[in-house]
């Protein structure tokens, strides 16, 4: 048995059928073919399927897809710098210029989080940062990179903003 669900996905309507156990990220990578948002560990441990849900950050891997229902969803394939544009998101420049990566496996759900935590505190201190990305693992990296990042990225989304 499935059941249809309507939502707002990255700006757009979208209407799909959906088996009630399916979770939002096995129905983004393999029924709508956004492979952006990664699955590290299924356990909702490493952040790397990170997804804003009517503007609040989620762990794509834990929430089931009927959820969606009536809601607005954004994945890393709808994040730029503005509405219809192709432009990177500040965050994501931010992420390019400092080094914030390296495999780039992590990387989603680290830009999710951050743009997250950026909009709810939009001056971050190094501890504000650390503490906000504790759900979120970085196998590579010792995070330094990715600490400076997100900091440029909430200083850019600020600029962007005029504040």
């Amino acid at each position: 048995m499935t059941v249809q669900i309507s939502f707002t996905l990255n700006d757009r309507p979208t209407t799909v059928d959906v088996e009630p156990a399916t979770l939002v990220a096995e129905l983004l990578r393999e029924q709508l073919n956004l492979t952006g948002t990664h699955i590290g560990c299924d356990t909702s441990q490493c952040g790397a399927c990170v997804v804003h849900l009517d503007g609040l950050p989620v762990k794509s891997c834990t929430l089931l897809a009927p959820a969606l229902d009536g809601a607005t969803l954004l994945t890393i394939e709808g994040l730029r710098s503005e509405p219809g544009s192709n432009r990177m998101h500040p965050m994501q420049e931010a992420f390019r210029e400092h080094h914030g990566l390296q495999c780039g496996f992590c990387t989603p759900g680290m830009l999710m989080t951050a743009v997250a935590l950026a909009t709810e505190k939009p001056t971050l201190t190094e501890a504000d940062v650390r503490h906000g990305l504790e759900g979120n693992i970085c196998r590579c990296t010792g995070y330094q990179n990715i600490v400076v990042s997100v900091m440029a990225g909430a200083a850019a989304m600020n600029a962007a903003k005029g504040e």
